[in-house]
């Protein structure tokens, strides 16, 4: 039985965790990947590398491409682009703009007999997954979310950004209090600050004002403004040494009621604790490669999430093997 091909655009810590999951399936391959840098200048895990001008050159050579850029900037540009000429998967994140982007991808893959699946990773994707089935399930209730203990990459991101900083770690904590509330099935009304600390690991250049970049910290809108937000400042090779790594990970609840009068309880609790999260996030993305391969085997064509995509096409089983094993 031939393998599923696989391609990859872009190769950062996203890039190479597709690579090391890629090696952990029985049905795909790797055949290339795609670089903005010079090919001779990427070193992978083995898997040929090609300049990402020369891509259409390949069109044939793979059945789906892996989209391995940032939410920000590229991905917006390059999942509708480059659906007119492959079966695509990103891990697009701006939760309030993933509307616009299906409409952007669904068009392009629809005119050109393309499959395209967006917004896939853990949050938005598992995450999202449960949070639709427990809304379903239990109609009457309350939805919770906490993201961590983990590495935000864009909140640390923001603080290398601030003058006098080298480097920086940014950890998302969920509050205990508020997790233990939503575990009794109190319901409680949480804000933002309630939900989750931020917690700052800093590298400043010797001649910084460390006053000035922890207020800065504190005070940035939209990142940490709204949270209790602790900065420490420490050297870099006690940053490279124990924080040098990307964890993450995070929790979905749904506390809800059926009965007569609501007076049966119930809690739903998904949970992940990742020791990479690029590299889950890669492993995520492999596996709806494949939901991609097959719908477009099908001849099914647009733009699709997670919502759309039955499980049984990320499994590399046949019917008759989940059946019987897992279901």
């Amino acid at each position: 039985m031939s393998k599923i091909k696989l391609a990859i655009l872009g190769y950062g810590n996203l890039g190479r965790g597709v690579e090391l999951a890629v090696k952990n399936t029985s049905d795909c391959e790797l055949v290339a990947v795609f670089s903005r840098r010079d090919p001779k200048s990427v070193k992978t895990f083995g898997a040929p590398v090609f300049s990402q001008d020369d891509i259409l050159a390949h069109k044939d050579k793979f059945d789906v491409l892996v989209l391995c850029g940032g939410s920000a900037t590229d991905l917006p540009k390059q999942t509708p682009e480059f659906v007119k000429n492959f079966n695509v998967v990103d891990s697009f994140d701006t939760h309030a703009k993933i509307p616009e982007h299906f409409a952007n991808v669904d068009k392009n893959a629809k005119e050109n007999g393309k499959v395209g699946i967006i917004a896939v990773g853990w949050d938005p994707g598992l995450f999202s997954l449960n949070r639709l089935i427990s809304q379903s399930v239990l109609e009457n209730g309350e939805s919770y979310t906490f993201w961590g203990k983990g590495v935000s990459q864009g909140h640390s991101d923001a603080i290398r950004r601030i003058d006098g900083v080298i480097d920086a770690r940014q950890y998302t904590i969920p509050v205990q209090e508020a997790l233990d509330k939503v575990r009794s099935g109190e319901n409680p009304k949480l804000s933002t600050r309630q939900k989750h600390l931020r917690e700052c690991f800093v590298v400043a250049k010797d001649d910084a004002d460390k006053a000035k970049i922890e207020h800065e910290i504190k005070t940035m809108p939209n990142y940490f403004a709204d949270y209790d937000t602790t900065v420490h400042f420490i050297d870099l090779d006690t940053l490279k040494r124990e924080h040098g790594g990307i964890p993450h990970g995070g929790f979905v609840f749904r506390s809800g009621a059926t009965g007569q009068n609501d007076e049966t309880k119930h809690i739903i609790e998904f949970s992940l604790k990742l020791g990479s999260n690029p590299e889950f996030t890669a492993s995520v993305l492999v596996a709806y490669a494949r939901a991609a391969y097959k719908l477009s085997k099908k001849g099914e064509s647009g733009a699709y999430t997670v919502f759309d995509i039955a499980p049984a096409l990320l499994s590399s089983r046949s019917g008759d093997e989940l059946r019987k094993e897992i279901l």
